[in-house]
């Protein structure tokens, strides 16, 4: 709402890239995440976009409580904290790997660098403070849910889980714009959201034919906990590549995973981040998340396969490391 205001600063792209995972965990969709961080990332671009990712795939209560529910391996008392802080842990590497990828294999738009660079001494905190309040309300509304859980009071409860959230961030948001500008932000949102909707429904229904045309069912994984972990992984990554949405992969790998989980005796928390590494491969043409960040952050490349290099090769990478990682800790333990 605030993307013809003068805010993109150094400064602010910081911000914007720190709070990249937290905004895709919290809004439970990468795509609304960059959508919404985009129009201040500047130069980070890429990075917000490997950080909502991320984000979403690793942090509770987003992919790790969607796959962990999937599974029926969390209930009530279940894995909660487990899987907040084995998340955590994984998002530090990967995202640092992300962030050496984008350096080394991006590209950075001149023009946008030598802006980026000139707005720094000039830039405007009370306007950033402004614009990330609602963000801010957003990450304090999903951390009291966190804590507090089932209070018991609807209309609390409501606000206290991300969609709640996600609406009392919106209307704090066009509140504090001014009412002369409200129809163009209604109009920008619009704009955006449609034409997101329509490609996500598209990838979803495309994935889902794919899915039912070839038998999936055959790479269900057995064996030692070193191999289910593999195989589920293996699992996931044909399930998201013929899916392309990652929402939808979590959907149709669940039903699949979860005999093999419980019959395999594979660490539940594993078996969980197993999934969720294997739903990062990988950035491709069938996956919304490609066209929005396609869209933006590449606007001036016209090579397909080096957007496709960029994008598809470091969520691939996160994910072949997040594996390793998590096979070490469970060869260690």
């Amino acid at each position: 709402m605030h993307a013809q205001a003068d805010i993109t600063s150094r400064g602010a792209e910081r911000v914007v890239a720190v709070a990249s995972p937290i905004a895709g965990a919290g809004m439970i969709c990468p795509d609304t995440a960059y959508a919404a961080l985009s129009p201040v990332a500047g130069r980070q671009k890429l990075h917000v976009a490997f950080g909502a990712y991320a984000g979403f795939k690793l942090l509770y209560p987003a992919g790790p409580l969607l796959v962990a529910t999937g599974l029926g391996v969390i209930g009530p008392d279940g894995l909660g904290a487990e899987l907040a802080m084995l998340g955590i842990a994984l998002l530090v590497p990967l995202w640092a790997v992300s962030v050496l990828w984008a350096k080394l294999v991006g590209k950075v738009d001149r023009a946008e660098a030598i802006n980026s660079g000139q707005a720094t001494s000039h830039e405007p905190t009370a306007q950033v403070i402004r614009v990330f309040a609602p963000f801010g309300l957003l990450t304090a509304l999903l951390l009291c849910g966190g804590l507090i859980g089932i209070s018991g009071f609807g209309a609390i409860d409501f606000f206290l889980q991300p969609k709640g959230a996600l609406w009392a961030s919106a209307i704090f948001a066009l509140r504090q714009t001014a009412a002369v500008q409200r129809l163009a932000c209604w109009e920008s949102a619009v704009r955006r959201t449609g034409s997101l909707l329509l490609v996500i429904g598209a990838a979803s229904a495309f994935g889902a034919v794919l899915t039912r045309l070839v038998p999936i069912g055959d790479f269900a994984p057995v064996g030692s906990e070193t191999a289910t972990l593999v195989g589920l992984f293996a699992l996931t990554v044909a399930f998201k590549l013929l899916q392309g949405a990652s929402m939808a992969t979590f959907a149709a790998v669940a039903p699949v995973a979860a005999p093999v989980v419980l019959a395999s005796g594979a660490p539940p928390e594993a078996a969980v981040f197993a999934i969720c590494l294997g739903s990062f491969v990988a950035i491709l043409p069938n996956d919304s998340y490609y066209w929005l960040v396609r869209k933006d952050a590449f606007d001036d490349e016209t090579s397909a396969s080096q957007v496709i290099w960029t994008l598809a090769g470091g969520a691939t990478l996160q994910a072949l490391i997040g594996l390793a990682l998590v096979l070490a800790v469970v060869t260690l333990l």
